[in-house]
């Protein structure tokens, strides 16, 4: 049941992906992902550290799997798609999943990163900053240092307690803004 599940949202996914890559976008649209020229509005905690430079705001929608633990709902994953912030038609020019990874579906960088300041949301997901633990390719993602979820909604996990091995997923909504250092 749980493999069901995950395949139906990574085939959920890659079919966004298709769709999005069949109505026009391109790589020159992934790569200016439409950074923020004034920097993106944050709370003094997630902050990036001075050094860093903006490279990308990406919006996202997807969901907040949980999985039940001793009773309780635990998270187990994401499953999101980014499109850059400022297109329309929202063009999908990223994923994000478990790791937490962020993919490029248009050259194949990644980036990989780890919780580091958590900003709680009454009645949302938190809001985070997170630095890059790994990186990979040369595109969108090379070299990014840090990452923040922001404008996050959606996404908790219920507040009923479960049982066996039930799983749910939330939807959620964020937007993404990369850095990588200055130079």
């Amino acid at each position: 049941m749980k493999l069901a599940k995950r395949l139906i949202l990574t085939t959920t996914a890659l079919a966004t992906v298709t769709v999005g890559s069949l109505l026009g976008a391109t790589v020159g649209q992934a790569a200016t992902a439409q950074p923020a020229h004034a920097g993106v509005d944050a709370p003094a905690a997630l902050k990036v550290p001075e050094g860093n430079r903006l490279t990308g705001v990406f919006s996202a929608a997807g969901v907040q799997t949980y999985t039940c633990t001793d009773g309780a709902w635990k998270l187990l994953e994401p499953a999101a798609t980014l499109w850059a912030k400022k297109d329309r038609a929202h063009r999908p020019v990223a994923l994000h999943s478990r790791g937490p990874v962020w993919v490029s579906t248009v050259d194949g960088s990644a980036v990989n990163a780890a919780a580091i300041v958590t900003s709680p949301k009454t009645g949302t997901i938190p809001e985070l900053l997170l630095q890059a633990t790994a990186t990979r390719g040369a595109g969108v993602f090379a070299g990014v240092s840090y990452i923040q979820r922001l404008d996050t909604a959606g996404g908790v996990a219920p507040a009923a307690a479960c049982t066996g091995t039930d799983q749910t997923s939330v939807p959620y909504t964020a937007t993404y803004a990369f850095y990588k250092p200055a130079k």
